[in-house]
């Protein structure tokens, strides 16, 4: 068959390999429709004049989705949070046609969802509890991973912004609006999202929110022979002691930031226990209200905002509707539960006994 479709030249007589480049454009069309990722065509099509050519015809779009479907699918989901706007419903399916400007969105928070899959095993299985049991995911789980993380995407852009204030969150209309679009999903499509916004939620409680407790234990595990005293920010009316005169040696500052700087470690600059959110209770709220923040922004503040201090600027560039108002996924999904005469503590259960959600024992 490849015979039949190949010219004669495009064989070496002496060796009798065939040279890929004079391949039929048929052929290579069907090669660019089975490659896995969006980078593989590209890579492809730069490699010479005829296959630029080829990946630019009229099945350019079909190329670019197909490439992009197999590296960042659903694409269905994920073009539901691109082309979402306040003029429509959330729950409303929308059928947008494929455009080199909605691929470039598509890839965009793609790219956002394939980071949380590499993020997902360690926290999934965290270091000082199962450990043991952790792995990378498979392509189907890779597939639940993104098909939840967009979902869960959609809810916060829809539900957590300067529109929905702390006062109107309970109101019946309100409930029922962010209800309908968990409808759209079954059980087991839930569970998977309620699997990555407990991923979500580790990383905003371990990483950009430490609790005092966390930094003390953090702190102690990286430098077991300190006898240092974290001095914590509790009795906030009452000065630091003297041994850290200077008010930046106790509280963290934006401009000490250094990717290379160990937040744990006391130093003349700078005093750990400032790094902490409060104990119990405080980092509960604080988490909560943190919870609000989408994948790509939690991701964003992991990887630029080291310091309590970076966190809390960032947080007030968003506007006062932000502060004492929590997420509403976990609240809207418990009412889901029970107009459906389910159990949410069940659900719960069994995402974390791995029955449910994107990994699975």
């Amino acid at each position: 068959m490849i015979d039949e479709l190949t010219p004669r030249h495009c064989h070496d007589n002496t060796t009798g390999t065939m040279f890929f480049e004079y391949l039929a454009t048929e052929l290579v069309t069907q090669i660019f429709l089975s490659l896995p990722t969006v980078d593989s065509v590209i890579a492809l099509a730069s490699s010479c004049h005829r296959f630029n050519n080829i990946s630019k015809s009229s099945r350019r779009l079909l190329i670019l989705g197909q490439a992009a479907e197999a590296q960042y699918g659903p694409l269905r989901d994920a073009t539901q949070l691109v082309t979402h706007n306040a003029s429509q419903p959330a729950h409303v399916v929308r059928d947008a046609p494929l455009s080199e400007a909605l691929l470039r969105q598509i890839v965009r928070v793609g790219r956002v969802a394939a980071k949380w899959e590499n993020t997902y095993p360690y926290k999934k299985w965290r270091e000082d509890e199962d450990f043991l049991y952790r792995r990378e995911l498979c392509d189907e789980e890779r597939y639940r991973l993104r098909r939840a993380l967009y979902r869960l995407w959609l809810f916060s852009k829809a539900f957590h912004n300067s529109d929905q204030r702390r006062n109107l969150r309970n109101i019946s209309e309100t409930t029922y609006r962010r209800a309908a679009l968990l409808h759209n999903f079954s059980a087991v499509e839930l569970a998977e999202m309620l699997d990555v916004h407990n991923i979500l939620r580790n990383m905003v409680s371990n990483n950009i929110c430490p609790s005092n407790g966390t930094i003390r234990r953090k702190s102690s595990k990286r430098f077991p022979d300190s006898n240092h005293q974290l001095l914590f920010n509790i009795h906030l009316n009452y000065p630091p002691p003297s041994s850290f005169a200077l008010e930046t040696h106790y509280h963290s500052s934006p401009y000490m930031a250094s990717k290379f700087h160990n937040k744990y470690q006391p130093s003349r600059l700078h005093e750990p226990g400032a790094e902490g959110w409060g104990d119990d209770i405080g980092h509960y709220y604080v988490v909560e209200d943190m919870m609000k923040l989408d994948p790509e922004q939690i991701l964003w503040l992991k990887e630029h905002a080291p310091y309590k201090g970076q966190v809390e600027a960032y947080v007030r560039g968003l506007g006062e509707w932000f502060e004492n108002n929590g997420e509403t996924f976990v609240q809207t999904l418990q009412f889901v539960m029970q107009q459906r005469g389910g159990d949410v503590e069940e659900l719960k259960a069994a995402v974390k006994n791995c029955e449910l959600g994107v990994a699975l024992e």
